[in-house]
């Protein structure tokens, strides 16, 4: 699965460590995602969503 993180969070000025203290994760796992390295949980996948104002469809590209 791959994500569009990276370009919603550098559009909305957040750094790695800011996102991942509105998730509650460290920015470890902000920086695996972003590098298709990890697949968030459901839960996370929704926090990341609601963080960067926008949807999960618009956030992850399936298949």
């Amino acid at each position: 699965m791959k994500n569009h993180i990276k370009e919603f969070r550098t559009r909305k000025g957040l750094l790695q460590q800011e996102l991942a203290d509105i998730c509650e994760v460290s920015r470890q796992t902000v920086n695996a995602i972003e590098n298709n390295k990890y697949d968030p949980t459901l839960e996370l996948a929704f926090k990341l969503a609601i963080a960067l104002e926008t949807t999960i469809d618009e956030l992850f590209i399936y298949g």
